[in-house]
């Protein structure tokens, strides 16, 4: 039977910092994806042409599915920046702290959805406190990060002796620092334990979810570069997944955000594809545009890899559900991509366009992305 979690409310702000609808999680409702940003930014990236590229790349990434966007937190400075960030943009910003609890408090005065720390590094009980009650007057949640690489030394010394698994370790840390929030009635909160090992991986998230019905935040830590990482991460997510444990995923890739996001999507797509009826609502809130293409051979006369490169973030940007074929040759074209309801593939010199089978375009290489866009346009 899947798993229910509690719901929590994250609130999102209007650029004058007051409260609009914001996003819930948990209790069964669809999952969530998430990203983190991978750079440091400065005052100035918050000014002029710098902010508008800033502020566009993040509304990009909500298009494109993000539900959240993560941005770690140093220092005071850099909790300012991303303070002010926050009323700048639509999507809900996570701000993620460690060992500090002053920038925690600096960043529950701005308009920052949620933050993500440790207990266990912040330091002494009334510091942890300070941040719990600044955290609930404001109604702003709170995710307890456990990482394998990270876990309290007692517990580490357990796990490196061998007394004790990693996975149960993490559970472990994980529940240690709920028992502190609980003390303090804090309840708007959530928890991720993740691990770079697939298996260390399911079987925390297992474990937690069978003690406990907190929200988890799921994924795989340091994953590796795309491929790697996809694939690791892929493994582990579509076991909890399909067991009904997750209420938001990252795919923590040595690569762009745009393609976590995409990564996450089609995780979810395929998830929920495996699913039964009763899991698949929960899984399918991130459907839209699915891309189908050919890996490309010897009989390819159209650019494939770079048609899709080129119009990849704009396919996933669209809230459409609809399926495109990207396919180089007449062998995989409008025959074997029939069930697409917009496909682009190449014959010779000429690329045609074609709708479930039916060519509607002949064109040239040269007119290829214009022509693409008209007939997308059609929908």
């Amino acid at each position: 039977m899947p798993r229910i979690s509690k719901q929590i409310k994250i609130h999102g702000f209007s650029h004058a910092s007051g409260y609009v609808d914001g996003l819930s999680l948990g209790g069964g409702l669809p999952v969530l994806i998430q990203t983190m940003w991978k750079d440091r930014l400065s005052h100035s990236d918050l000014e002029g042409e710098a902010a508008e590229a800033l502020i566009a790349r993040i509304e990009g990434l909500k298009r494109m599915g993000c539900a959240l966007l993560r941005f770690a937190v140093p220092d005071l400075a850099s909790a300012e920046i991303i303070g002010n960030l926050a009323s700048m943009v639509s999507m809900p910003l996570v701000a993620d702290i460690h060992f500090d609890h002053n920038i925690a408090l600096r960043c529950l005065d701005f308009p920052i959805a949620k933050i993500r720390l440790n207990p266990g590094n912040i330091g002494s009980r009334d510091k942890v406190e300070a941040v719990l009650s600044k955290a609930a007057a404001r109604s702003r949640p709170i995710r307890i990060g456990i990482n394998a690489g990270s876990l309290p030394q007692d517990l580490r010394a357990e796990a490196d002796s061998g007394r004790l698994d990693t996975a149960e370790a993490l559970v472990r840390a994980a529940e240690r620092e709920l028992a502190v929030f609980d003390e303090f009635g804090f309840r708007d909160v959530l928890v991720s334990m993740k691990a770079s090992g697939i298996a260390d991986t399911i079987k925390a998230n297992r474990l937690f979810a069978q003690r406990s019905d907190v929200p988890l935040h799921i994924g795989v830590t340091e994953a590796g570069p795309l491929i790697a990482g996809l694939v690791r991460s892929t493994a582990a997510l579509m076991v909890l997944l399909g067991e009904g444990i997750g209420d938001t995923i990252r795919l923590s890739l040595s690569d762009t955000m745009e393609k976590e996001v995409i990564a996450a999507r089609e995780v979810l797509a395929a998830a929920g594809e495996m699913a039964g009826e009763a899991s698949s609502q929960r899984l399918a809130s991130n459907c839209g545009v699915r891309i189908v293409s050919c890996p490309k051979c010897g009989r390819s006369s159209f650019d494939t890899h770079g048609f899709t490169d080129r119009w990849q973030p704009r396919l996933y940007a669209m809230e459409k559900n609809i399926a495109v074929a990207i396919m180089g040759c007449a062998v995989n074209g409008p025959g074997e991509a029939r069930h697409a309801d917009i496909g682009i593939t190449g014959l010779g010199d000429k690329v045609l366009i074609f709708r479930h089978g039916e060519v509607v375009r002949t064109i040239s290489s040269a007119e290829a992305d214009a022509a693409f866009e008209e007939e997308l346009g059609r929908f």
